[in-house]
């Protein structure tokens, strides 16, 4: 489905019926890679999955987009489907754009995956977190989807506004944005991410208000690795 939200096309999925839990991709990602949550979350909640500005089926953006100016669109698309106080899910660059949301508006409960939340990154995002998932034989299939994906001539078009929306990402500091945020949170996190290592996830506990911490057996993509498990945990969780 499309909704047209700041002027841009905006792809989005959603199906089930309940509470709004709305999941959030990572950097170079889609609707795809959240999928697997969605779809094993749907039966008491009503699931929104969206493909940020400049990725998956959505538009680019029109200029160089801030941290804050996704998570402003967030906002703004889900006004426009009367969606209010959510729950979000992000992943990595997802986590980013939820810690600037529930920072500023109200949500019901965040959950934090493999999120970023200082401007030390020494390599990007999408090159670190690609890296991993290629070591994940059971995401082989995921990986090929991304990587013809990132591939695309809509992407390579758009390369240079894209390329400064990362500069932008990256170094962005979102400290102070976490010390506003009031809502019950969840980290989930893998003990061999490399991307964003565990250390910073404990950083973040300690930052938060009402936080918890659940270290599972992985890499920066440990909520697919242990489906079943992530999976319960949210349930209970939301």
């Amino acid at each position: 489905m499309i909704k047209k939200v700041r002027n841009l096309d905006i792809n989005y999925v959603q199906y089930g019926e309940g509470c709004d839990v709305i999941l959030l991709h990572g950097w170079g990602q889609n609707i795809k890679m959240m999928e697997p949550l969605g779809n094993n979350l749907c039966d008491k909640r009503r699931i929104t999955i969206i493909d940020f500005p400049g990725f998956g089926g959505s538009e680019m953006p029109d200029f160089a987009y801030t941290i804050y100016d996704y998570a402003n669109l967030l906002h703004d698309f889900l006004e426009e489907l009367d969606i209010h106080k959510p729950t979000l899910i992000g992943h990595s660059f997802g986590g980013r754009v939820a810690i600037c949301y529930a920072a500023k508006y109200e949500v019901n409960k965040l959950v934090l995956m493999g999120s970023p939340f200082r401007s030390n990154e020494k390599k990007s995002l999408k090159v670190k977190a690609l890296k991993q998932l290629k070591k994940i034989k059971i995401l082989d299939g995921l990986a090929e989807y991304m990587k013809k994906h990132m591939g695309s001539s809509d992407y390579r078009a758009a390369t240079g506004i894209m390329r400064e929306v990362l500069v932008k990402t990256v170094n962005a500091n979102l400290e102070n944005d976490i010390k506003k945020i009031t809502a019950p949170t969840l980290l989930i996190w893998g003990n061999q991410d490399e991307a964003v290592p565990l250390s910073e996830a404990k950083v973040l506990e300690s930052m938060l208000k009402d936080a918890a911490l659940i270290t599972l057996n992985g890499t920066h993509y440990c909520y697919l690795e242990n489906l079943v498990q992530v999976v319960s945990i949210l349930e209970h969780f939301i």
